[in-house]
């Protein structure tokens, strides 16, 4: 018969089992290696605990007396069950790490594509952003070289303008100039005319006059019209 051993697996002291633990696969497993193990274990443990409860009760007292051989053999079968159990328990064990290594493997690539997306948008945001910094001054200087240029064709119009009233004005100078001019001619001209007119009949008049003095040696002339009065 084997010696017993103290084990740390303890059963709760009303014979229940303690509650399953879920993890990422979906399986259930529990806490304890003995709900771990085959149901085996579980009939021993309920054996034991079978033979404990049979037990006498010795009065005014919480011992019970119970048969020691019936008792060793009892733990010498759970004994017997507990390697294939603690292999049990231990691949469950080694599963639950590979599982959680996975989930934080998969966790870490979860954060590491939310911050790469994260780096993406604040890329693409601070590419909007400069695009938007960009056709604003490209606005601004456009709308800056629009007022110069219609500034510039203002300032040009109203130079144009004043040039053009200088020549109108000095065209006018000119054509009254002129007509001053030609008005002079004309009256310079009318005058030479007249003069020569003048001169032409006073030689006539001297003309006639020396006639008529040759036909009428005794008349004397008139002072005024410088004719011979008549008689």
């Amino acid at each position: 018969m084997l010696r017993p051993k103290q084990s740390g697996i303890e059963p709760n002291q009303n014979g229940s089992n303690p509650p399953p633990q879920e993890f990422a696969d979906g399986i259930s497993y529990d806490g304890d290696a003995t709900r771990i193990a085959s149901v085996d274990i579980q009939q021993e443990l309920n054996r034991l605990e079978e033979m404990i409860l049979a037990g006498f009760n010795i009065p005014l007292t919480r011992r019970t007396l119970v048969d020691e051989d019936k008792l060793l053999d009892q733990l010498d079968e759970i004994r017997l069950c507990l390697p294939e159990a603690f292999q049990e328990a231990a691949a469950i064990i080694q599963q639950k790490e590979e599982i959680l290594l996975q989930a934080e493997e998969y966790g870490q690539q979860i954060v590491d594509a939310a911050q790469a997306k994260r780096s993406q948008i604040l890329d693409e945001s601070d590419i909007i952003r400069q695009a938007e910094r960009e056709a604003s001054e490209l606005r601004r200087q456009v709308q800056q070289e629009c007022e110069e240029m219609l500034q510039e064709t203002l300032e040009e119009i109203d130079r144009k303008r004043r040039a053009c009233q200088q020549e109108i004005e000095e065209m006018r100078r000119q054509a009254i100039a002129e007509a001053e001019a030609i008005e002079q001619g004309a009256d310079d001209y009318a005058d030479s005319v007249l003069e020569n007119i003048e001169q032409n009949l006073q030689d006539m008049l001297r003309v006639i006059r020396n006639g008529r003095q040759q036909l009428l040696p005794d008349s004397s002339l008139d002072d005024n019209s410088q004719f011979p009065k008549k008689k």
